[in-house]
């Protein structure tokens, strides 16, 4: 794994960028509100996704002034025209990287952040290939949603009532290949025990299906 530094306009948004050997693919995450790269959660799914022979780029959505501003404020948290930016700008980054340049891309987004992946997707059709969302508020991309190209999988917890309806909504609406798991008895942060290694299989598989893995 190595540690980068990734430009995204005046901003400078530091990453952990982890590329298995013979890897064909690269998926990045978008983490939720008040969260970061350092997500246990999200470095979870990620070991995941490496063991399966993807690459992962997890990144800070906010620089460090941001973030405390938005500690405060809650003012950047659900900008998501922002977060989906630097998402952008992030897969700009990737294919300026040798190491990275001849990787097929996906999105992983939680919470917030899967709104974020969504109006990205449907930003930058050209360049994101498969999106997860975890336990994700695709409504908040509203308008995005019937513009995404990626194959796009939902995941929800069976406890987590509101964000199981705002899902299923959001996959009535697009117009891709879209689909909702529901892990049984799980709540939002799939903290019971099993909930989140089942988030990890199911998103490997997704991703290897729709984007490859390695050798």
């Amino acid at each position: 794994m190595s540690e980068v530094q990734i430009r995204a306009g005046r901003a400078v948004l530091p990453g952990n960028l982890n590329i298995p050997k013979d890897a064909t693919a690269l998926v990045l995450f978008a983490h939720g509100s008040g969260s970061s790269r350092h997500s246990p959660r999200n470095q979870f799914v990620a070991r995941t996704l490496n063991e399966a022979g993807l690459a992962t780029l997890l990144f800070d959505l906010l620089t460090p002034e941001e973030e405390t501003i938005d500690m405060q404020t809650r003012e950047h948290r659900f900008n998501i025209q922002l977060l989906a930016e630097r998402l952008v700008e992030a897969t700009k980054w990737t294919g300026q990287q040798e190491q990275a340049s001849n990787l097929r891309t996906g999105y992983f987004g939680s919470s917030t952040g899967g709104a974020a992946a969504l109006v990205a997707a449907a930003d930058a059709p050209q360049d994101v290939r498969a999106v997860v969302s975890r336990g994700g508020r695709p409504d908040l991309a509203d308008k995005a949603l019937p513009k995404v190209q990626a194959p796009t999988l939902f995941i929800v917890g069976g406890n987590d009532n509101i964000v199981i309806e705002l899902n299923e909504q959001a996959r009535d609406t697009m117009r891709c290949e879209a689909k909702l798991e529901i892990i049984p008895g799980a709540t939002h942060l799939f903290e019971e025990p099993g909930a989140l290694g089942k988030v990890a299989q199911l998103a490997s598989d997704w991703f290897v299906k729709h984007i490859g893995s390695g050798g």
